[in-house]
């Protein structure tokens, strides 16, 4: 489980880079047309399911687990990157939306 996590928090500064890449080259493509503001750094659903390891029918019980798990790695206060925290965070709060958006508590 470990691994796991470190392999997403791994992709998740890769994709975090490559943004920011794309965005100093002057790129006007941006990932999520849709993404509101407080989604900074989650392009999707799919992404953010991705980056907290979650299944496509989690429930919200089983999004906030994962997120508390992830935090608890990622966190500045625990080494990690406030960077990576707010994607963790976005990711959480988009996948607990679209629960609520789909009604399925």
């Amino acid at each position: 489980m470990a691994k796991l996590v470190t392999l997403l928090a791994l992709a998740a500064l890769a994709l975090f880079w490559w943004r920011g890449r794309a965005a100093r080259r002057g790129s006007t493509r941006i990932a999520g047309a849709k993404r509101g503001a407080g989604d900074a750094g989650v392009a999707g659903v799919a992404e953010a399911r991705q980056l907290l390891g979650v299944a496509g029918d989690a429930d919200a019980a089983a999004i906030r687990a994962a997120h508390r798990r992830l935090m608890a790695r990622v966190h500045p206060d625990a080494g990690g990157s406030a960077a990576l925290a707010n994607q963790v965070n976005a990711a959480r709060d988009l996948l607990l939306r679209e629960i609520e958006r789909s009604g399925n508590n």
